[in-house]
């Protein structure tokens, strides 16, 4: 999934402030999350980082879970949001542009970014085929609708 190539930009500066071991990946396993979750001084950051960090809080790491922050939310959460991204009608670099502003994050935009897009196109479409055989016209319209604006035509 395209979270597991999530680095957050700023791993190495927040590992000295938080006096430990900060991983680099956003969503790996948890660990970067339980960080931002339970023991970080948020008012150590500068402000800029500190947005970020209550910014990735807010988008992603908000559930009603019983296991948040590892229940899984976050990351679909996070395709979700470069999903709906290109379907503003931003390229992957755009898409790469609003990570790293907003949250800090960095994906490399050529390959993963890409790679993820067309991944999710290819779904849509083993839907969109299903949809049709089952003779379910909202969602088959929805899919070719969603596929489209993946596409960008």
């Amino acid at each position: 999934m395209i979270a597991a190539k999530a680095r957050f930009r700023y791993a190495k500066k927040l590992q000295r402030i938080a006096g430990y071991r900060v991983p680099d990946f956003a969503f790996n396993g948890g660990a970067f999350m339980d960080i931002l979750v339970s023991s970080l001084d948020y008012d150590s950051l500068d402000r800029t980082m500190r947005s970020q960090i209550i910014q990735f809080y807010k988008d992603f790491l908000e559930c009603k879970c019983k296991e948040s922050p590892q229940c899984g939310c976050p990351e679909r959460k996070f395709a979700l949001k470069i999903l709906e991204l290109r379907r503003l009608g931003l390229d992957h670099r755009q898409i790469s542009e609003i990570l790293v502003d907003d949250y800090g994050v960095e994906i490399y935009p050529p390959t993963d970014i890409l790679s993820f897009l067309e991944d999710s196109v290819h779904t849509l479409e083993a839907i969109r085929d299903v949809a049709r055989i089952e003779g379910k016209e909202k969602l088959l319209q929805e899919t070719i609708d969603a596929i489209r604006e993946i596409e960008g035509k």
